[in-house]
């Protein structure tokens, strides 16, 4: 695996300075919240460092590189909303660009916008870090950050709640594994 100061090194010269101030706020967010919950810090704050790897990638060039580079198809819902491309692809750049092999920290990357049913903690917390870093600001936020240091699960169901919302109220479609992430939280707290 390449080195965490090559890889910061690699996303500073590839992506915007917001979206590194971006990556580098999810990877210190993820190491708190991973301390928090007793999860892997070195891999939270790894998964955190690259999970937006993609985010500047163009929506054609993203779906090319997919498609050609790495043989994979995505569903008609991530092909045809731009913003979801990213992590896919974010996750097979994790192999080839820094030689990531980690099947968590992969998976946490290709979730951490749709969440799905059943994640790992690891892929919970890249997914709540990405929502409440510290450079994040919208309203609730405070309140997210507090949530999500006293219950992970629930915090995630309000952020899921909020993106489901945004979208309906926008016209927008939604990831059914976002769907799917959050009946399967609800589900686990009325076992």
């Amino acid at each position: 695996m390449m080195e965490e100061s090559k890889i910061k090194k690699y996303l500073e010269n590839t992506l915007s300075e917001k979206r590194f101030k971006h990556s580098l706020g999810v990877a210190e967010e993820a190491e708190r919240l991973a301390d928090k919950y007793g999860a892997d810090k070195k891999k939270a704050h790894l998964a955190g460092l690259v999970h937006d790897v993609a985010k500047e990638i163009d929506a054609d060039s993203a779906r090319t590189m997919l498609k050609d580079r790495f043989g994979i198809r995505v569903d008609p819902v991530t092909y045809n909303v731009p913003k979801l491309l990213h992590a896919p692809l974010g996750a097979c750049l994790a192999q080839t660009e820094f030689g990531i092999f980690d099947a968590e920290i992969l998976d946490a990357i290709k979730y951490h916008t749709t969440a799905k049913a059943d994640m790992s903690l690891l892929t919970k917390i890249i997914y709540m870090a990405d929502y409440i870093e510290p450079n994040r600001d919208f309203e609730g936020v405070d309140e997210l950050r507090e949530q999500a240091y006293d219950d992970l699960d629930e915090a995630i169901i309000t952020g899921l709640d909020y993106t489901i919302s945004e979208l309906l109220s926008d016209g927008k479609m939604f990831h059914p594994d976002t769907v799917h992430a959050r009946n399967y939280l609800i589900l686990q707290k009325i076992k």
